[in-house]
């Protein structure tokens, strides 16, 4: 089989789970689709470097983890950075204490089970910056180490800390104003 063959081969088979994760890490098709032709044609760039050693979806995975992380980090770039000062006063004290309610439920269960939650739960994720969004979907969804976080993302570990915590009152706030404010 030719590379010209097998790289078709590829793009039949692995187009989906590849479009899948993206879509998944990227909350965004267009961007998803970008970064799948991406990985396509670094695959075909570097096609030589492809030893037989693992699956070719197994490889160009690695691709798309790259590409997703060159992303996110050109994304970085431009992004404007978001500030608290919706959050804390001058002195670092909270704005609006009832952000930090507690709130009536039972179990985390009774929650993670309930549809219009998680419905809820995904649309404030969404409403995240890109940047946290990820890091956050990654950390906590995707359940990975804070090191290969970092690692992935070039951010430093105290920067991943950081954006999570920031992350978390942003969610709770969201959280707290579309749910259960209403329930």
């Amino acid at each position: 089989m030719t590379k010209d063959e097998e790289l078709k081969s590829w793009i039949e088979q692995y187009s989906g789970p590849l479009l899948k994760r993206a879509l998944y890490v990227l909350s965004n098709k267009e961007d998803a689709q970008d970064v799948v032709q991406d990985v396509f044609i670094a695959a075909f760039s570097n096609y030589d470097s492809f030893e037989g050693k693992s699956q070719p979806l197994t490889w160009l995975m690695a691709i798309l983890n790259r590409k997703i992380a060159d992303f996110y980090r050109n994304k970085y770039k431009s992004e404007p950075t978001i500030k608290l000062d919706h959050f804390f006063d001058e002195t670092g004290s909270w704005k609006n204490k009832d952000v930090i309610n507690d709130w009536n439920v039972s179990t985390e269960a009774e929650l993670l089970d309930n549809q219009e939650f998680n419905k809820t739960l995904e649309e404030c994720i969404e409403e995240l910056p890109a940047r946290w969004k990820i890091l956050l979907k990654m950390y906590y969804l995707e359940e990975k180490k804070a090191p290969e976080v970092s690692q992935e993302l070039n951010v430093s570990t105290t920067n991943l800390w950081k954006i999570l915590q920031r992350s978390r009152v942003q969610l709770r706030e969201c959280l707290e104003f579309n749910w259960f404010s209403r329930i």
